[in-house]
């Protein structure tokens, strides 16, 4: 687990976005950290237009410009959590796309999930009914930027149970933002 240096929410539950490629557990962790924070949760895939979700269905990865509207839907929802706290999931795998969320929201705050290549492969081939299938994983890995030095975050490795997991970024998240416990 990496922490990158950054002050405090000054006491005030923060709006985490939890990023990563596809099957690191977005899905699943985001609303662990969501209640073991006392914030609510948004999936980010509700976020995508109809267009998008066709598209990585069909097999075809999203460009920059399909990513535009979701990116901004998905920081109108963190810009009305300010102050107030909430968990939100999205890839989040550029930083173009991190600095375009915080533009939206200042102070939010990237909770990236990171694992082994193959383990997410196998996560991705074991679940049933997304559409987004374990042949983009590659195009995912290939645009990836790690959060760098000057962004507010934390990454956690995904290797353990969701449980494991959670613990380890709820921990990560309170020595990062100073936030209470139980916001």
């Amino acid at each position: 687990m990496s922490t990158t240096s950054r002050p405090s929410t000054g006491g005030r539950p923060p709006v985490v976005v939890v990023m990563g490629v596809a099957g690191t557990g977005k899905t699943t962790i985001g609303p662990l950290v969501a209640e073991a924070l006392g914030l609510p949760y948004a999936e980010g895939d509700d976020f995508h237009p109809a267009a998008n979700v066709a598209k990585m269905s069909a097999g075809v990865p999203l460009d920059d410009q399909d990513r535009e509207p979701w990116l901004d839907a998905i920081g109108t929802w963190a810009h009305d959590r300010a102050g107030r706290g909430g968990v939100v999931s999205s890839s989040a795998l550029k930083r173009s796309y991190r600095d375009r969320l915080r533009a939206a929201a200042p102070g939010v705050v990237f909770l990236h999930l990171t694992g082994d290549r193959e383990l997410i492969e196998q996560r991705m081939a074991a679940r049933k009914g997304h559409f987004m299938p374990a042949a983009l994983l590659d195009s995912q890995f290939a645009a990836l930027q790690p959060l760098q030095e000057d962004e507010t975050g934390v990454a956690v490795d995904v290797t353990g149970t969701p449980e494991e997991i959670t613990a380890r970024a709820v921990a990560a998240l309170h020595r990062l933002t100073g936030a209470p416990a139980g916001c």
